[in-house]
């Protein structure tokens, strides 16, 4: 029987997010604003969170989820992962 299911332990919580746009061989365009010019840091930070910021505008490869982040995670999931099938 195929698993279809994931279940996560508390103890298998990742502890980084993958980043893809490290691995692309063309990264994506930057925002741009109404203006048609390229959205900076300091103008998004008037709508989002500066880790959210650093975290969208990031070439790392691997970003760390903060362990606050990680405590809710161990507390509560919305819902399993499920494998998709061919």
């Amino acid at each position: 029987m195929v698993n279809t299911r994931i279940l996560l332990d508390e103890t298998e919580i990742p502890t980084h997010w993958y980043n893809v746009i490290a691995d692309m061989p063309n990264p994506p365009a930057p925002y741009l604003g109404p203006d048609g010019n390229a959205v900076t840091p300091e103008m998004m930070s008037t709508i989002f969170a500066p880790d959210l910021i650093e975290q969208e505008m990031s070439t790392q490869r691997w970003i760390a989820i903060p362990q606050a982040v990680r405590e809710i995670l161990k507390l509560w999931r919305p819902s399993p992962l499920y494998r998709a099938h061919v």
